[in-house]
C-alpha cells in the first residue's frame, strides 16, 4: 500500500508502513518522538538508515509535523505560538550561517498551490538593506527571496531558476516553501511539515519536477509546507478496499477544503512569520508587522 499512495508527508508514509507490517509496530531505522513546543504538538521523525528510507520512500533526514489546531480553532495566542513553534524547529534544522535564501514555490493563480507566493509577501528581505545600510541592519541575517513560478507560466523549471539565484547569492542554506499533498483528508490544512532533506515539487500529485536539495543546489535545503490537496485516486484507494479499478476512474482529480482561500492565506502568513522569527533574533510580531506592512 505504501507505494500506491501519493503523499508528501513522512508521517503518512510511516503510518502506511506500520499498517503493512501489522500490529502497528514501528519501522527499523526510524526514530519517532512526540513533544510539545509552545503548547503545540510536534511529531518528529529521524530516518537514519537506507533500508528505512527505501520503505518510506523518503530520504534520510529529520521530518517534523506541526499541528495547526490552535490556529484553526482561533485559540488565544494561537498565531504567535504557531509562529514561535515553527521558528524553534527551523532553528534546529537550519545550518549555522548568516545568509539565507527563501524559495517560495507554487502558482499564485491556483489557490491550493499558492502557499509559497502568498508567503513571499510576508518575508523580511534584508540582503539589499544590509549592503546599503550595514550598521542599521547589523543584527539582521542576510535574507534574499526568489519566486520561480511554475513551468507552465515561465517555460523554465523552478529548480533551474532557484539554482541560478543560488549561484549568484551563494547562501548558507535555502528554505523552500511549497504546498504539499496528503493521503488523509484529516491532514488537509491541519499541519505543517518541516524537513532537512529538500523537496521534490509535484511528487505528491504525480507531477514530479526536478528536486531542490543539497545535491542539486550545492547548499543545504530546508523545506516547509502544508498539505492542501488529496489525490482522489489515493483517497479511493484508502476508502474502497484498495480497488485499483475504482482508483483508475479518478486520475488527475484532487480534493481540497471548501474554505481553502482563508486557510491558505492564514497558513502562508504563519509560515512567513515563523521564518522571520527564526532568521532574525530578538524580533517581536509587532516588529515584523512594521517591516512587511
Amino acid at each position: 500500500m505504501i507505494h500506491a499512495i501519493r503523499t508528501d508527508l513522512a508521517m503518512e508514509r510511516l503510518d502506511a508502513a506500520k499498517k503493512s507490517h501489522g500490529s502497528g509496530r514501528g519501522v527499523d531505522g526510524v526514530t519517532y518522538r512526540r513533544k510539545s513546543i509552545c503548547g503545540i504538538a510536534v511529531h518528529s521523525m529521524n530516518v537514519h538508515t537506507d533500508e528505512a528510507s527505501a520503505i518510506l520512500c523518503k530520504p534520510c533526514g529529520y521530518y517534523y509535523t506541526i499541528s495547526l489546531k490552535k490556529l484553526l480553532k482561533r485559540c488565544d495566542d494561537g498565531f504567535i505560538d504557531g509562529a514561535r513553534c515553527i521558528a524553534e524547529v527551523l532553528r534546529f534544522v537550519l545550518p549555522k550561517g548568516n545568509c539565507y535564501m527563501i524559495a517560495c514555490l507554487g502558482n499564485p493563480q491556483t489557490t491550493p498551490d499558492a502557499i509559497g507566493p502568498l508567503c513571499a509577501r510576508q518575508i523580511m528581505v534584508t540582503r539589499h538593506l544590509k549592503a546599503y545600510m550595514p550598521e542599521a541592519f547589523a543584527d539582521f541575517s542576510e535574507v534574499s527571496l526568489v519566486c520561480p513560478g511554475v513551468l507552465g507560466t515561465t517555460g523554465i523549471e523552478s529548480a533551474s531558476l532557484v539554482k541560478g539565484a543560488v549561484d549568484t547569492v551563494k547562501p548558507d542554506a535555502v528554505i523552500a516553501v511549497d504546498a504539499l499533498a496528503a493521503s488523509n483528508m484529516d491532514r488537509l490544512c491541519n499541519s505543517i511539515q518541516i524537513c532537512n532533506t529538500g523537496i521534490e515539487p509535484g511528487s505528491g500529485v504525480g507531477n514530479r519536477r526536478y528536486a531542490l536539495n543539497q545535491e542539486t543546489l550545492g547548499v543545504p535545503v530546508i523545506s516547509i509546507g502544508m498539505p492542501t490537496i488529496v489525490d482522489v485516486s489515493t483517497l479511493l484507494y484508502n476508502i474502497e478496499e484498495n480497488d485499483p479499478i475504482k482508483q483508475g476512474r479518478s486520475d488527475h482529480m484532487m480534493v481540497t477544503p471548501r474554505e481553502i482561500d482563508s486557510l491558505v492565506s492564514d497558513s502562508a502568513k504563519l509560515i512567513a512569520y515563523g521564518i522571520n522569527l527564526a532568521l532574525h533574533d530578538g524580533l517581536s510580531l509587532e516588529d515584523i508587522d512594521l517591516f512587511v506592512s
